[in-house]
């Protein structure tokens, strides 16, 4: 199955955009944007990521973080979760967007982003130092940080694949993060879990990858405040 997923997400990221990131208000989104609603006095909850994390293709309310929203609003804890997925994004758009990002009262971030860096095959190294930026402004909030790991194309050769999934081991290791190694684990690659594009997951795949995320997220939010790094 691993071999298949790096196709299978090659195609998937192909259609998070261009190189310009497109505007979030083009994208499913559970609110708006931080720099739009950071009067709210709410603890948040932070999705930085792609197309895949906005939901492209979804109706708002479907996206998989809003999926988280309601799970946690049905559990009676009261956060803001804030959909900061842009299609097209990249690691370097996402240091770009975290500082405002995590404006107000951010209690997890959840990083999911790579994914176009693999597709365009753009240098491991400065995606790592990327990822490793975004982790450094959260580390320095003392924000607890879930890091979600991407898979790259395989036309750009094993070692490059190898290389570019060790990047979030590696970081996840290196920053002590709560760590999930594919996004899309048990979704891509299942025309059942996907659009008619065969590339975005459908309700249900959406659903999957919140359960993916939620099996991190619970804990982290369950865990007192004094025990974050």
């Amino acid at each position: 199955m691993r071999a298949f997923l790096p196709l299978v997400l090659a195609i998937a990221v192909a259609s998070c955009g261009g190189d310009q990131a497109k505007p979030a208000t083009q994208l499913p989104s559970t609110t708006p944007a931080p720099a739009a609603s950071a009067t709210t006095a709410k603890p948040r909850i932070v999705f930085l990521g792609d197309s895949l994390t906005a939901g492209l293709g979804l109706a708002p309310d479907k996206s998989y973080p809003s999926v988280i929203g309601k799970r946690l609003k049905d559990r009676g804890l009261d956060y803001d979760v804030v959909n900061a997925g842009v299609s097209g994004d990249t690691s370097a758009g996402g240091v770009r967007r975290v500082d405002w990002s995590l404006d107000g009262d951010v209690r997890v971030l959840v990083v999911a982003l790579g994914g176009n860096d693999g597709l365009r095959g753009l240098s491991i190294g400065e995606m790592k130092k990327n990822l490793a930026a975004i982790l450094d402004r959260a580390k320095a909030r003392r924000i607890p940080v879930i890091l979600a790991g991407m898979e790259a194309p395989p036309n750009f050769g094993d070692d490059y694949t190898k290389a570019f999934r060790a990047v979030y081991a590696d970081l996840a290791k290196e920053y002590s993060v709560t760590f999930i190694p594919f996004l899309l684990h048990g979704v891509a690659g299942d025309a059942t879990l996907n659009q008619a594009d065969g590339i975005h997951p459908n309700v249900r795949g959406a659903e999957l990858v919140a359960d993916i995320v939620w099996a991190e997220l619970e804990p982290v939010l369950r865990r007192p405040k004094d025990q974050h790094p």
